[in-house]
């Protein structure tokens, strides 16, 4: 919206062109959301406590978490409203890209809203049965997967990238929408599963964020993207945007956030960014990249698919519990403790998964 205004105001002051730059506006994006998310996230956590919006925690859980008990939950709402006003302010709206992560990451958000509220409000303690809850995810992934597909352009946009490899891709065809499929569905609930402890999920999130900003600008622009060997895709830059937006609102949410976190993200928080980082790197073909910058996310899952494969196999479990953060924190490590030092293995991840750019 604003962007639009400043391009109107260009035929009276040419100093308005400036906001055509996509740098600037992934600033004035993060700086939106963020303002956005910590103006709001008071009388969100004051509208979560009154109508008793607290989050229920398991008896066969670490004890430390029983005095979270009563959390107020569901403030991933938060970071789905101050992202979707800081887009809409900041981007080109007339960009089909942006429309179609947005879309997708309502659309997961929405998901998850459903399932808390039924397990929060209506005190159903199975919320959406995991079925329905696959099969709406499902449906939704499909439909994102073939609509890209179904618009692709360029032989660019389907091709499947091998990080560290500067002459050699593969041409994925029709496969192209069920690995789309894969990394948006499994992304929503990889993000889900890490969101267990204050800010674990969080941070990693907008670390990954800002990175794949990086990479959708450079994917973007034809010069760098030529010059980094890296596929170029006219329009994407714009993506960038969005990630700066995930970044403003995550920050803003780690305000309140942070140990000891005065609210939750719930399911809709989580399922939505999950999905917002996966359709992101489907986009700017760095899938491959982005498991290597979402290390913990794939370390989460796995440890909940191995524990669950060990028990119904051997009757053992490999871990005290799942996902793993819960295996260190029956170890007897303080929660920060556990947190800090994943941020610190996803920050490593991250630096690597930028050195990709380069190296090749």
């Amino acid at each position: 919206m604003l962007f639009y205004i400043a391009k109107l105001l260009e035929s009276y002051h040419r100093g308005f062109h400036v906001f055509h730059y996509i740098t600037l506006r992934c600033v004035l994006t993060a700086l939106t959301s963020l303002l956005i998310a910590l103006l709001i996230g008071p009388a969100v956590i004051r509208k979560l406590i009154y109508y008793q919006i607290g989050q229920t925690i398991r008896l066969d859980g670490p004890k430390s978490h029983l005095q979270k008990s009563g959390t107020p939950t569901m403030g991933g709402v938060l970071i789905l409203i101050a992202i979707s006003l800081s887009v809409i302010l900041w981007a080109d709206l007339s960009n089909h890209y942006i429309w179609i992560v947005l879309i997708t990451t309502l659309s997961f958000g929405l998901i998850g809203f459903i399932d808390d509220y039924r397990k929060l409000i209506l005190k159903n303690s199975r919320g959406l049965l995991a079925r329905q809850k696959f099969l709406w995810q499902s449906l939704i992934g499909l439909c994102a997967a073939v609509f890209l597909f179904s618009t692709a352009k360029y032989t660019t946009e389907t091709q499947l990238i091998i990080p560290f490899l500067k002459s050699f891709s593969l041409e994925l065809g029709i496969f192209y929408i069920f690995f789309v499929y894969f990394v948006i569905v499994g992304s929503s609930n990889a993000v889900n599963l890490t969101d267990g402890l204050d800010g674990l999920a969080i941070l990693p999130t907008v670390m990954i964020a800002g990175a794949l900003g990086i990479f959708a600008y450079v994917s973007g622009n034809l010069n760098f993207a030529k010059y980094l060997l890296i596929p170029y895709v006219p329009g994407v830059g714009d993506v960038a945007i969005f990630c700066s937006a995930i970044v403003g609102a995550g920050l803003g949410f780690l305000w309140f956030n942070t140990y000891p976190a005065q609210i939750f993200m719930g399911d809709v928080g989580a399922l939505g960014l999950g999905a917002a980082l996966g359709i992101i790197a489907v986009i700017i073909r760095q899938e491959l990249v982005f498991m290597i910058m979402g290390g913990v996310f794939v370390l989460e899952t796995v440890s909940v698919v191995l524990q669950v494969a060990s028990f119904k196999l051997t009757g053992k479990r490999i871990f005290k519990m799942a996902p793993i953060h819960h295996h260190f924190e029956l170890k007897g490590w303080p929660e920060p403790r556990i947190i800090v030092r994943f941020w610190i293995i996803t920050c490593i991840l991250v630096l690597l998964g930028l050195s990709t750019l380069k190296l090749r």
